[in-house]
């Protein structure tokens, strides 16, 4: 649920499918679009009835007019029937260790009866405060789940930057399943691109320096920096390229459109396959925090101005914090977003990035790595999903 979770999710596909382990891959997401992306062969896509999340956190049904027991009722079933049907060797669960209101719990159950299977629990750098996750964990019961259920936990981040473990005070019987991988470089996701996307970009002529790229996830809470940035007053001779999203509301596009037929130094785009084609070529990148908008600073070493959301979780403004005391990234409070604010950054002068960047980007490498060695650990190895 959510591009940045499909983003992920779609690498790390990408690089198993891409790589010589001859994997059978089937990515099960409630994101429709997924299948629609570009992928090896041996890899495929099972779309849920979706969910999404409420402004209080709270989940419900996005399309499909059913009550939220029943459409987790609904989505468990398909779940553990895929899973039975598919029989992969390796499960890798997205961040949620019994996914939406313990959905996953009957699929975890069947897993851990068959003894050829493995269960990996994926997880990006940072969840959100160590109480609220320690409060929601609890809640949950997931240290039972990790246990009981979960041979591995990849961590998709760097523990010198941000360690977890320690920040929310994990038991060390669930530490020692955790492995930290590194961030995930955004790069490789160039090997992908379809050539039709690229001729796309092509056809928007946006000039090949001097362009500032705004970035605001899939949009549904990126208005505040969309409208912002619509009325930044950009130095001369800089292009604005506002990535709207595809969840962006309607009557919010429609001022933005106002505004860029106003301002020839402001071009929108709704919708791009592979957003990191627009940051290959960004002089300066201003964004939201989420994971993959900050990997992909990290992985082209773009100068950036990150503003994060800080509800219903702190986890961007955390990231934000740490990478700024890295001298990464500027950081701007979203209590403080406002057109002079962006208008003032796009003026100051770049400062000098590092050729090596102060962080591990070996993530997918890694992932592989221990993908390799679990596989090496079961008796058979036929699929992986």
């Amino acid at each position: 649920m959510g591009l940045g979770h499909k983003r992920r999710n779609l690498l790390i596909a990408q690089t198993l499918g891409s790589a010589d382990i001859q994997a059978d891959i089937l990515m099960i997401s409630g994101m429709r679009d997924a299948s629609d992306m570009p992928t090896p062969p041996g890899v495929d896509c099972l779309t849920l009835p979706a969910l999404e999340k409420r402004a209080d956190g709270q989940y419900q049904a996005r399309r499909l007019g059913l009550a939220l027991e029943e459409m987790i009722g609904l989505r468990s079933q398909i779940i553990r029937t895929t899973v039975k049907n598919f029989q992969p060797d390796v499960l890798i669960v997205d961040n949620v260790p019994r996914g939406a209101k313990r959905e996953l719990d009957p699929t975890l159950e069947y897993v851990r009866s068959q003894p050829h299977m493995r269960c990996v629990l994926g997880l990006r750098d940072v969840l959100d405060t160590p109480e609220a996750v320690r409060r929601d964990w609890r809640r949950a019961d997931n240290c039972t789940a990790l246990r009981h259920y979960y041979d591995a936990i990849w961590i998709y981040g760097d523990p010198d930057l941000y360690d977890l473990r320690q920040e929310y005070g994990l038991p060390a019987d669930i530490i020692a399943k955790i492995r930290s991988l590194g961030y995930l470089n955004q790069r490789d996701r160039l090997k992908y691109v379809r050539p039709q996307v690229r001729s796309g970009l092509e056809r928007l002529n946006l000039p090949q320096d001097n362009l500032v790229v705004c970035a605001v996830g899939g949009g549904q809470d990126g208005s505040a920096l969309a409208q912002a940035f619509a009325q930044v007053t950009f130095p001369d001779g800089m292009t604005g390229v506002l990535l709207t999203g595809p969840f962006m509301p309607p009557e919010v596009q429609q001022r933005l459109m106002k505004r860029a037929s106003q301002n020839p130094q402001l071009h929108l785009v709704d919708y791009l396959e592979e957003p990191t084609l627009l940051l290959e070529q960004a002089s300066r990148v201003i964004a939201m925090g989420g994971y993959n908008t900050t990997c992909e600073i990290l992985s082209f070493q773009k100068p950036a101005l990150l503003v994060p959301r800080i509800v219903p979780r702190q986890e961007q403004w955390i990231r934000a914090e740490r990478l700024q005391q890295r001298g990464l990234i500027d950081v701007l409070h979203p209590e403080y977003l406002c057109p002079d604010a962006l208008t003032t950054w796009l003026h100051q002068p770049v400062n000098a990035i590092s050729d090596s960047p102060s962080v591990n980007l070996n993530g997918l490498d890694n992932l592989l790595t221990e993908m390799q060695h679990l596989l090496s650990t079961a008796p058979v190895a036929v699929h992986a999903s």
